[in-house]
């Protein structure tokens, strides 16, 4: 099998120049991936770039600590979609979930889905910042907003994805929600143990060993 068929190549970094975004879809179309993660400045320019090929376009709002205000992230996803973004991805707004404003939280989400309609999207609940049970409520706020895939993480915070979590997330939202396991993956057998487990895409970044992926 060809992994790539599930990765989502990331080109996420502050200091991302149009060279390495010129660079990340040319990789990208090459390996056959199934989306590029970019921030939404470059959406345009990667929409011209993925023309004609299979590769997915997904665009981050709020990006990456998720604490503007929800119109903010719906205008900016809203902007990315005209330029040409196929999916969004937005980051679960840690402060409030941290105060238990259960309710924000979860009006923030319903709002970008409801305002995307039948766009993809995908909310990154940094797994890394939560305990167990913190997990479990992030999920149901996603589940609630009928959002389309659970991410685990930004890249930006303390850690990545874990099998341990994972296994939670999809024993919690079973076939309801995709999940997407993101940042600690660097080598085919790492993605391999995630791909058993069941998650439905993963995302990488320059430092994955993409030579030991196996066609």
């Amino acid at each position: 099998m060809n992994l790539f068929k599930i990765f989502e190549l990331t080109q996420l970094h502050p200091r991302t120049s149009e060279r390495d975004i010129i660079d990340l879809c040319q990789e990208a179309v090459a390996l056959e991936a199934h989306s590029v993660c970019i921030n939404s400045s470059y959406v345009a320019l990667a929409k011209q770039l993925l023309e004609g090929s299979d590769v997915k376009l997904v665009s981050t709002v709020g990006f990456p600590f998720g604490t503007t205000d929800t119109l903010t992230k719906i205008h900016e996803a809203k902007t990315a979609i005209e330029n040409g973004a196929d999916e969004i991805d937005m980051v679960i707004n840690l402060g409030l979930f941290k105060s238990k404003n259960y309710v924000s939280v979860l009006r923030d989400v319903t709002d970008v889905k409801l305002a995307i309609g039948s766009i993809p999207l995908k909310v990154i609940i940094e797994i890394s910042e939560l305990n167990k049970n913190e997990v479990l409520k992030a999920c149901q706020i996603c589940l609630d907003a009928k959002v389309d895939y659970i991410k685990t993480s930004t890249g930006f915070s303390k850690g990545g994805a874990t099998l341990t979590v994972v296994k939670i997330l999809k024993k919690s939202v079973k076939n309801r929600i995709k999940i997407c396991a993101f940042d600690g993956i660097y080598d085919e057998e790492t993605a391999s143990k995630y791909l058993d487990i069941g998650v439905d895409r993963i995302g990488i970044n320059s430092d994955f060993k993409a030579s030991e992926v196996a066609a």
